[in-house]
């Protein structure tokens, strides 16, 4: 695999398809359907969806692909493939806080390998190179040639005074619960895959998700923390965390710098 061509076509689409978001998103108004999960869905998800399942599927024909939008990729049985979550945060995009991101990965035998996370409203971009190293791009974004590539690192947690990193959406008692058992000094909300790039960038040292999430929601994320030499593990057992999960749907999960000592569920 050529992983240099696969970060610069990852980077691109999701520039493009960023783009096409952001012109969604300033408009006076713009309708939110849900779809049969009861989870909203918008006209920004499906041009972003359409933009970068044509241009993965043109670059990579034979890689397989699993995208949110696509119900019928949802079925597939795959160790390695391409995974896409076009608008992460899509009730962060219709409440128009701008915590939402572009997520596209690449899993080999069940491991993301490569991602990117790009926050167009935020102007952050986060992507692991060819080699595997996590970068934060600094703007101004030009699509065919990358900027300053400013390489991440996680934290060297302190444990008398963590910094935590929570769902702004999707919190809940027993995510309180779980938090309330380590020492923590600061604690942050934030949308979408956001949180695992605050953890990549030694913004946070932890965050815990106690709720419903799927592989599209957390690939691209958890490439980059693992490329800033970061860790994702299952909240029950802490066992490793994989991918191509049947229907693709996640356990809970811990993903924290590797200083940070867990304590067990």
């Amino acid at each position: 695999m050529d992983f240099d061509r696969m970060t610069d076509v990852m980077r691109r689409l999701a520039l493009e398809a960023g783009d096409r978001i952001m012109e969604i998103y300033s408009a006076p108004d713009f309708e939110v359907r849900a779809k049969s999960d009861s989870s909203p869905v918008t006209a920004a998800d499906e041009a972003a969806d359409a933009l970068i399942a044509e241009g993965l599927a043109e670059a990579f024909p034979q890689i397989p692909l699993v995208t949110e939008e696509q119900s019928d990729t949802h079925g597939q049985s795959v160790g390695t493939f391409l995974i896409v979550d076009p608008l992460d945060g899509t009730k962060e995009f219709v409440q128009r806080r701008g915590d939402f991101t572009v997520n596209i990965a690449f899993v080999q035998d069940g491991v993301p390998l490569r991602g990117v996370v790009y926050a167009p409203a935020k102007g952050r971009l986060f992507y692991t190179l060819g080699d595997g190293r996590a970068v934060e791009e600094k703007g101004p974004f030009e699509k065919d040639q990358p900027g300053e590539q400013v390489p991440i690192t996680v934290s060297v947690p302190d444990n008398r005074g963590l910094m935590v990193v929570a769902s702004k959406s999707h919190r809940d008692q027993a995510t309180d619960d779980y938090i309330a058992r380590y020492a923590v000094r600061d604690m942050t909300s934030a949308g979408s895959s956001l949180k695992f790039c605050l953890v990549a960038t030694g913004e946070a040292d932890f965050y815990p998700r106690l709720g419903r999430t799927m592989e599209w929601d957390t690939a691209a994320g958890d490439a980059v923390l693992r490329g800033a030499g970061g860790c994702m593990v299952r909240f029950e057992d802490h066992a490793p965390f994989t991918y191509g999960k049947p229907g693709f749907e996640n356990p809970f999960f811990i993903a924290y710098a590797p200083g940070v000592l867990l304590v067990t569920p």
